[in-house]
């Protein structure tokens, strides 16, 4: 098959910041390739256009057309003409994209369209209890009832978006997958003991403003307990500061604030280090459709605590394969963290399990074939 991704992400030196939904999108496609796919992904909103090949994926830049009001519907009609042209040249039998933003509302391609649900703007704006943008709405909406099939990467985040956008329409769920050979534990790379490790976005929807009252508790019952915070800074949406960061600073007592850093964004091909040298890793989270984050964790054999609000157990069965706790209840929470911190033999009963579900269910393997399986019947 020819399969072609729309995202306005992908993890790519050229491409610029991703999240997770370009890391989903790497992955799978990297599933697709060795199953002898053809992929070729189309990132908008880039600084140039340009066409390059890497790794058996065709990568097409587009850069957004800009004029005040106008803006989003002509740089719809250029994607519109690209995909065209690509479905005709290079015989492309279908086109994934997300649901953020609804950017196929106004794209009608000649051939079949799958939306997949990693989060709309309003399925966050719900979770964080804030309000959308309408043309957000509906935007998205449009794009979901125009879609040919839909796919969600997790029951919860179906049922809520069908929900929210009153469609009444049937989703496949599959989940988002890893690399499980690129994520797994390396014996060779020392584990700094009572380490806690949280990697993400800093962001008031990942929980990052409940995180230091966590911590103090953590600290409070072991003082060699470091919390190791590892990703981009963010802006806070309710508050207008510029850095959730800065906000944390003085959430934290100021003994439990010596053993906390801020090492920023690294590399994705570096994060592996980070996890592999953590004791535990922590996501309280209060909005997501299924984590990528937890699922490297996880691969890598790491004990976790995060959030057991919705998608959560779609992910982790609590005390088989980590703990699940909701965010707000800091002092649960931390307990979860010490219990894993003292005791080992708990610790890589976690991770043997954590490691078992990953490979059963989100590696990029198992996906690949569930999503070309899914795409086989859709084109047919």
């Amino acid at each position: 098959m020819k399969i072609a991704f729309l995202t306005p992400e992908f993890p790519h030196p050229k491409i610029g910041a991703s999240g997770g939904i370009g890391t989903s999108i790497l992955n799978l496609s990297k599933g697709l390739t060795n199953a002898g796919h053809e992929v070729s992904v189309l990132v908008y909103g880039q600084n140039k256009d340009e066409v390059f090949e890497e790794n058996g994926v065709t990568f097409y830049r587009i850069k957004n057309i800009k004029i005040k009001g106008f803006s989003r519907l002509l740089t719809q009609k250029k994607i519109q003409k690209l995909i065209t042209k690509l479905v005709i040249e290079k015989k492309i039998e279908l086109l994934e994209a997300p649901d953020w933003t609804g950017i196929t509302s106004d794209i009608k391609p000649k051939c079949p369209v799958v939306i997949r649900l990693n989060g709309s703007d309003t399925y966050f704006c719900h979770l964080d209890n804030r309000p959308v943008k309408a043309l957000n709405k509906f935007h998205e909406k449009r794009a979901l009832q125009k879609a040919d099939a839909l796919l969600s990467v997790s029951q919860y985040t179906a049922d809520l978006t069908d929900q929210l956008f009153a469609l009444k329409r049937n989703f496949t769920i599959i989940p988002n997958s890893i690399d499980i050979d690129k994520f797994s534990f390396d014996d060779t790379i020392e584990i700094q003991e009572n380490t806690i490790l949280y990697f993400g976005t800093l962001i008031r929807k990942k929980g990052l403003l409940e995180l230091p009252l966590i911590f103090n508790e953590v600290y409070k019952k072991n003082n060699k307990a470091k919390l190791i915070l590892m990703g981009r800074d963010a802006s806070d949406v309710i508050s207008g500061n510029s850095s959730t960061w800065s906000m944390m600073h003085s959430l934290f007592d100021s003994a439990a604030f010596d053993n906390v850093n801020y090492i920023g964004s690294v590399p994705y091909d570096k994060i592996n280090e980070h996890i592999c040298s953590a004791t535990v890793c922590v996501f309280p989270t209060f909005a997501e459709a299924l984590p990528v984050s937890w699922i490297e964790a996880m691969a890598m054999q790491k004990a976790i605590v995060a959030s057991n609000i919705g998608w959560a157990n779609e992910v982790i069965d609590d005390a088989q394969n980590g703990f699940l706790v909701h965010p707000k209840a800091h002092s649960l929470f931390a307990d979860r963290i010490v219990e894993l911190l003292d005791n080992q033999k708990l610790r890589n009963e976690f991770g043997v399990e954590a490691r078992k579900k990953v490979r059963e269910k989100f590696s990029i393997e198992v996906v690949a074939k569930q999503s070309a399986k899914f795409y086989k019947m859709i084109i047919k």
